[in-house]
Protein backbone atom coordinates (compact mmCIF):
# COMPACT_ATOMS: atom_id res chain seq x y z
CA UNK A 1 0.00 0.00 0.00
CA UNK A 2 1.33 3.47 -0.86
CA UNK A 3 -0.35 4.92 2.26
CA UNK A 4 0.50 3.84 5.80
CA UNK A 5 -1.37 5.04 8.90
CA UNK A 6 0.12 5.56 12.36
CA UNK A 7 -2.19 6.71 15.20
CA UNK A 8 0.16 8.76 17.38
CA UNK A 9 0.14 10.88 20.50
CA UNK A 10 -2.33 11.37 23.35
CA UNK A 11 -5.37 11.73 21.07
CA UNK A 12 -4.47 8.97 18.58
CA UNK A 13 -3.98 11.48 15.80
CA UNK A 14 -3.63 9.79 12.44
CA UNK A 15 -0.20 10.33 10.95
CA UNK A 16 0.12 9.24 7.33
CA UNK A 17 3.05 8.23 5.17
CA UNK A 18 2.35 8.51 1.44
CA UNK A 19 5.05 7.09 -0.80
CA UNK A 20 5.91 6.45 -4.42
CA UNK A 21 9.12 5.45 -6.20
CA UNK A 22 11.24 5.48 -3.06
CA UNK A 23 10.12 8.92 -1.89
CA UNK A 24 7.62 9.82 0.80
CA UNK A 25 5.77 12.61 2.55
CA UNK A 26 4.45 12.52 6.10
CA UNK A 27 1.21 14.24 7.08
CA UNK A 28 0.61 15.38 10.69
CA UNK A 29 3.14 13.56 12.91
CA UNK A 30 1.25 13.96 16.19
CA UNK A 31 3.50 11.90 18.47
CA UNK A 32 6.77 10.01 18.84
CA UNK A 33 7.91 9.38 15.24
CA UNK A 34 9.91 6.21 16.02
CA UNK A 35 7.47 3.98 14.11
CA UNK A 36 7.52 6.35 11.14
CA UNK A 37 11.30 6.39 11.03
CA UNK A 38 11.38 2.59 11.19
CA UNK A 39 8.85 2.39 8.35
CA UNK A 40 10.91 4.75 6.21
CA UNK A 41 14.04 2.71 6.89
CA UNK A 42 12.39 -0.67 6.31
CA UNK A 43 10.95 0.47 2.98
CA UNK A 44 14.05 2.39 1.85
CA UNK A 45 12.13 5.66 1.60
CA UNK A 46 13.56 9.18 1.50
CA UNK A 47 11.34 11.74 3.21
CA UNK A 48 10.66 14.72 0.93
CA UNK A 49 8.43 16.81 3.22
CA UNK A 50 6.49 16.96 6.47
CA UNK A 51 3.05 18.40 5.72
CA UNK A 52 0.78 19.88 8.39
CA UNK A 53 -2.95 20.21 7.81
CA UNK A 54 -3.27 22.73 10.65
CA UNK A 55 -1.45 23.90 13.75
CA UNK A 56 -3.26 22.22 16.65
CA UNK A 57 -1.14 20.61 19.36
CA UNK A 58 -2.22 17.01 18.79
CA UNK A 59 -1.01 17.11 15.18
CA UNK A 60 2.39 18.56 16.09
CA UNK A 61 4.06 16.61 18.90
CA UNK A 62 6.33 14.63 16.57
CA UNK A 63 7.23 17.38 14.11
CA UNK A 64 10.46 18.55 15.74
CA UNK A 65 11.83 15.04 16.29
CA UNK A 66 10.94 13.87 12.78
CA UNK A 67 12.53 16.93 11.22
CA UNK A 68 15.68 16.55 13.32
CA UNK A 69 15.99 12.89 12.31
CA UNK A 70 15.42 13.40 8.58
CA UNK A 71 16.05 17.09 7.84
CA UNK A 72 12.89 17.04 5.71
CA UNK A 73 11.30 20.50 5.37
CA UNK A 74 8.23 21.23 7.49
CA UNK A 75 5.43 22.93 5.53
CA UNK A 76 2.46 24.44 7.37
CA UNK A 77 -0.65 26.50 6.58
CA UNK A 78 -0.61 30.23 6.07
CA UNK A 79 -3.11 31.69 8.53
CA UNK A 80 -2.56 29.36 11.50
CA UNK A 81 0.58 31.02 12.84
CA UNK A 82 -1.21 32.67 15.75
CA UNK A 83 -2.45 29.31 17.01
CA UNK A 84 1.05 28.35 18.14
CA UNK A 85 0.77 31.12 20.75
CA UNK A 86 -2.36 29.54 22.24
CA UNK A 87 -2.79 26.38 24.31
CA UNK A 88 -4.77 24.84 21.45
CA UNK A 89 -1.73 25.10 19.20
CA UNK A 90 1.33 25.24 21.40
CA UNK A 91 0.05 22.74 23.94
CA UNK A 92 -0.89 23.02 27.60
CA UNK A 93 -4.64 22.76 27.05
CA UNK A 94 -6.39 20.16 29.25
CA UNK A 95 -3.08 19.43 30.97
CA UNK A 96 -1.36 18.08 27.86
CA UNK A 97 2.36 18.88 27.47
CA UNK A 98 3.77 21.73 25.43
CA UNK A 99 4.65 21.10 21.79
CA UNK A 100 8.42 21.03 21.11
CA UNK A 101 9.21 24.08 18.99
CA UNK A 102 9.99 23.67 15.31
CA UNK A 103 10.69 25.85 12.30
CA UNK A 104 8.51 25.66 9.22
CA UNK A 105 7.91 27.27 5.84
CA UNK A 106 4.47 28.54 4.81
CA UNK A 107 2.60 26.33 2.34
CA UNK A 108 0.34 28.04 -0.16
CA UNK A 109 -2.58 26.32 -1.83
CA UNK A 110 -2.24 25.12 -5.41
CA UNK A 111 -0.27 22.48 -7.29
CA UNK A 112 2.90 21.12 -5.68
CA UNK A 113 5.29 18.26 -6.22
CA UNK A 114 6.96 16.60 -3.25
CA UNK A 115 9.58 14.26 -4.61
CA UNK A 116 7.72 11.74 -6.77
CA UNK A 117 4.29 12.75 -5.43
CA UNK A 118 1.96 15.19 -7.16
CA UNK A 119 -0.27 17.03 -4.68
CA UNK A 120 -3.03 19.61 -4.87
CA UNK A 121 -2.95 21.69 -1.70
CA UNK A 122 -6.44 23.00 -0.95
CA UNK A 123 -7.26 25.78 1.47
CA UNK A 124 -10.12 24.41 3.59
CA UNK A 125 -10.72 26.78 6.54
CA UNK A 126 -13.26 26.17 9.27
CA UNK A 127 -11.65 23.97 11.89
CA UNK A 128 -8.85 26.53 11.90
CA UNK A 129 -8.43 29.71 9.82
CA UNK A 130 -5.62 28.27 7.69
CA UNK A 131 -6.58 24.59 7.57
CA UNK A 132 -5.36 22.73 4.48
CA UNK A 133 -6.34 19.48 2.80
CA UNK A 134 -3.93 17.52 0.62
CA UNK A 135 -5.24 15.78 -2.49
CA UNK A 136 -2.98 13.22 -4.18
CA UNK A 137 -4.71 12.42 -7.51
CA UNK A 138 -2.50 9.46 -8.43
CA UNK A 139 -3.27 7.85 -5.06
CA UNK A 140 -6.96 8.89 -5.29
CA UNK A 141 -6.67 10.12 -1.71
CA UNK A 142 -7.32 13.32 0.21
CA UNK A 143 -6.03 14.08 3.70
CA UNK A 144 -8.45 16.35 5.52
CA UNK A 145 -6.96 16.83 8.98
CA UNK A 146 -9.82 17.73 11.32
CA UNK A 147 -12.10 19.12 8.60
CA UNK A 148 -14.06 15.99 7.72
CA UNK A 149 -14.30 12.64 9.52
CA UNK A 150 -16.16 9.40 8.93
CA UNK A 151 -19.81 10.46 9.33
CA UNK A 152 -18.80 13.61 11.20
CA UNK A 153 -17.03 16.96 10.87
CA UNK A 154 -14.44 18.87 12.86
CA UNK A 155 -15.22 20.98 15.89
CA UNK A 156 -15.22 24.75 15.51
CA UNK A 157 -15.22 25.96 19.11
CA UNK A 158 -11.45 26.52 19.29
CA UNK A 159 -9.99 29.98 18.53
CA UNK A 160 -10.49 30.80 14.86
CA UNK A 161 -13.07 28.07 14.26
CA UNK A 162 -15.98 28.82 11.93
CA UNK A 163 -18.72 26.23 11.37
CA UNK A 164 -20.16 27.88 8.26
CA UNK A 165 -16.70 28.12 6.71
CA UNK A 166 -16.04 24.46 7.54
CA UNK A 167 -19.19 23.31 5.75
CA UNK A 168 -18.36 25.53 2.77
CA UNK A 169 -14.88 24.00 2.60
CA UNK A 170 -16.32 20.50 2.54
CA UNK A 171 -18.85 21.42 -0.14
CA UNK A 172 -16.57 23.50 -2.36
CA UNK A 173 -13.31 21.53 -2.06
CA UNK A 174 -13.73 17.98 -0.78
CA UNK A 175 -17.10 17.20 -2.38
CA UNK A 176 -15.92 18.38 -5.79
CA UNK A 177 -13.38 15.54 -5.88
CA UNK A 178 -14.23 12.22 -7.59
CA UNK A 179 -16.63 10.17 -5.48
CA UNK A 180 -14.23 7.25 -5.21
CA UNK A 181 -11.57 9.43 -3.58
CA UNK A 182 -10.54 8.00 -0.21
CA UNK A 183 -10.77 10.47 2.67
CA UNK A 184 -8.05 10.10 5.31
CA UNK A 185 -9.03 12.16 8.39
CA UNK A 186 -7.02 13.33 11.36
CA UNK A 187 -8.78 10.88 13.69
CA UNK A 188 -10.71 7.65 13.21
CA UNK A 189 -11.40 5.53 10.16
CA UNK A 190 -10.92 6.45 6.53
CA UNK A 191 -13.98 6.94 4.35
CA UNK A 192 -14.74 8.18 0.83
CA UNK A 193 -16.10 11.32 -0.75
CA UNK A 194 -19.16 9.48 -2.07
CA UNK A 195 -19.90 7.86 1.28
CA UNK A 196 -19.78 11.19 3.12
CA UNK A 197 -21.89 12.91 0.47
CA UNK A 198 -24.69 10.45 1.08
CA UNK A 199 -24.30 9.44 4.72
CA UNK A 200 -22.70 12.26 6.69
CA UNK A 201 -25.53 13.83 8.75
CA UNK A 202 -23.78 17.21 8.77
CA UNK A 203 -23.33 17.31 4.99
CA UNK A 204 -26.38 15.57 3.55
CA UNK A 205 -27.61 18.72 1.85
CA UNK A 206 -24.41 18.81 -0.21
CA UNK A 207 -24.86 15.37 -1.82
CA UNK A 208 -24.66 15.45 -5.59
Amino acid sequence: MPIATFPLGPLDTNCYVIHRDGQAVVVDPGGDPAAILQFLQDNHLALSAILLTHLHFDHLYGVSALHNATQAPVLAPVGDEQLLHTEAGGGGIWGFPKVPSFAYAPLEDGEHRFGALQCTVMRTPGHTPGSLSFYFPEEQAVFTGDLLFYRSVGRTDFPGGDHAALLNSIRDSIFTLPGATKVYPGHGSCTSVEDEQHNNPYCGAFAR
